[in-house]
C-alpha cells in the first residue's frame, strides 16, 4: 500500500487547491474562468469584514484579481451559474447538466421540508412569480409578494413569494443571473440557457452524475475518504460515494493509500494509481505568505485541514462575543506548506484603514522579522482589495500561540 508522509500529503493538497504555485498572473476573462474551473467552484458569502469570501479566495491565488472581473464573467459573459454545493457558489456553466440530479433531489426535499417549516402558501405563488418574471423580466426578492407580510428577513421567515423564488431556483425553473449588492436577481431559465443545457432530457443520468461527481472531486482533492468525496460537491450521499470507490477499486482504477497526518497517525484514503509519481511532489510550494478566507476551498473541510496541518479552526461569528477565543471573523495565514498563524483584522472603510487587531501563531512557528516583513507585504496587497489606503496595528496585536489560547 502506498504511504505518503505528511509533507508529501500537504504538497499534493496545496497543489490541487492552486496554493502551491506563486500567486501571479492574469485574473480576468478566460484566465479567471480557468482558475475557477480548476477549483471546481467558488463559495459566495456576504460578510465583508475585509473582502467577501469569493473575492479573497480568488485574490489569494491571483493578486491582480478585482471583484469586477468575477461580476463580468458571471453577469456579462454568462460563463458561470449559481447554485449550491455545500453552500451557495458560482460554478462553471459547462457543469450545469451535472446539477440536474441535485435540482431534482432539492425539489423533492425542499418541497417536503418547507411545506412544514415555512409560511403557508408558497406553492400557490409559483405561477404568480413565474408570470411576473415573464412579463417584467429579472426580479429580486424585494420585487415579488409586495402585499405579503414581511418577517425579519432571515431564511426562517421568508414571505411566501420569496420562498417560491428560492424553490423555483433550486429546482431549475429559474436561474440567478446576478446580484444587486448581495441580493440575488432571478430570471426564467428558458431565457438564460440554451435548450441543450437546461432541458432535463439532455442531462446525464444518476449513474453518470455520481461517477462524474466522484471522479471530479477526487481530481481536485488528490486523495480522499469516501465521505470527503461525497462532501466535495455535496450532491451525493456517502453511501453512493462508497459504492463508487468499491467499484473503482475492483476495476483497479483506484487504490487505497495511507496518509500521514500532522499528529503522526497514518489514516486510510483513496487515490488514483500513481499518486507517488504526482508532479506536485517535485514542486516546492511558494514561500509567499498569504492571508486566506475562512471559506477557502482548502479550509472548508475543517477536519481535513486539521489532520493535514494540525490547524484547529472554527468560525466564531455565531459565538457570543464574551465566549470567542479569537474573534468574529479570523483569517488563516499560509506560508509555504504551513498554516503559520491566524489574524483578526477588519477594514474600516469610513476611516480608510485596515486594522490588525490580533495575530496568533500556530504550533512552533516563530514570528521572525522576515515573517513580519512578508506579512506586511501581504497586507499592502490586500488593502487594495479591501479598498483602503492605510494599515494600522493595534496595541498588543501579537497575541502569542493559538494553541495556548485554545488551552
Amino acid at each position: 500500500m502506498l504511504k505518503l508522509d505528511n509533507a508529501q500529503a500537504r504538497q499534493i493538497f496545496l497543489d490541487r487547491h492552486r496554493l502551491s504555485e506563486t500567486p501571479q498572473g492574469a485574473a480576468t476573462g478566460d484566465d479567471l474562468l480557468s482558475l475557477i474551473h480548476s477549483l471546481g467552484f467558488v463559495q459566495l458569502d456576504s460578510i465583508n469584514t475585509v473582502a467577501r469570501a469569493h473575492d479573497l479566495i480568488l485574490f489569494s491565488r491571483r493578486p491582480r484579481y478585482r471583484p469586477v472581473a468575477l461580476k463580468a464573467l458571471y453577469e456579462k459573459r454568462k460563463q458561470l451559474f449559481e447554485h449550491w454545493t455545500h453552500d451557495a457558489a458560482v460554478i462553471p456553466l459547462e457543469f450545469y447538466p451535472y446539477w440536474e440530479m441535485r435540482r431534482q433531489r432539492d425539489a423533492a426535499r425542499l418541497r417536503s421540508r418547507w411545506s412544514k417549516d415555512r409560511r403557508d402558501g408558497f406553492e400557490k405563488q409559483f405561477q404568480v412569480v413565474l408570470d411576473q418574471i415573464q412579463s417584467e423580466g429579472p426580479v429580486c426578492s424585494s420585487d415579488v409578494g409586495k402585499d405579503e407580510k414581511r418577517g425579519s428577513g432571515g431564511w426562517w421567515d421568508w414571505h411566501p413569494s420569496k420562498t417560491a423564488l428560492e424553490y423555483l431556483w433550486r429546482s431549475g425553473a429559474l436561474c440567478v443571473v446576478g446580484r444587486d449588492g448581495f441580493q440575488k436577481r432571478y430570471d426564467l431559465t428558458e431565457r438564460v440557457l440554451d435548450q441543450q443545457l437546461r432541458d432535463p432530457a439532455y442531462a446525464p443520468d444518476e449513474a453518470t452524475t455520481i461517477d462524474w461527481c466522484c471522479d471530479q472531486a477526487l481530481a481536485r482533492l488528490g486523495f480522499a475518504t469516501h465521505t470527503e468525496i461525497a462532501a466535495f460537491w455535496a450532491h451525493i450521499s456517502p453511501a453512493e460515494a462508497r459504492a463508487w470507490c468499491k467499484n473503482e477499486l475492483e476495476k483497479r482504477r483506484l487504490e487505497q493509500v495511507e496518509i500521514m497526518s500532522a499528529d503522526g497517525i497514518a489514516r486510510p484514503a483513496f487515490a488514483r494509481p500513481g499518486l507517488d509519481q504526482d508532479a506536485a511532489l517535485d514542486r516546492v510550494p511558494t514561500n509567499r505568505l498569504r492571508i486566506l478566507s475562512p471559506f477557502d476551498p482548502a479550509l472548508r473541510d475543517r477536519k481535513r485541514a486539521e489532520r493535514l496541518f494540525g490547524f484547529y479552526y472554527r468560525v466564531e461569528m455565531f459565538v457570543p462575543e464574551p465566549q470567542r477565543v479569537f474573534g468574529y471573523y479570523v483569517f488563516p495565514v499560509l506560508q509555504s506548506d504551513q498554516l503559520v498563524a491566524r489574524v483578526d483584522m477588519k477594514a474600516f472603510r469610513d476611516q480608510d484603514t485596515l486594522r490588525v487587531r490580533g495575530l496568533w501563531t500556530e504550533g512552533p512557528v516563530r514570528w521572525s522579522k522576515g515573517r513580519q516583513a512578508a506579512f506586511e507585504a501581504e497586507l499592502e496587497r490586500i488593502k487594495k482589495l479591501a479598498g483602503v489606503e492605510k494599515v494600522v496595528f493595534e496595541d498588543g496585536w501579537l497575541r502569542g500561540s493559538a494553541q495556548h489560547s485554545l488551552g
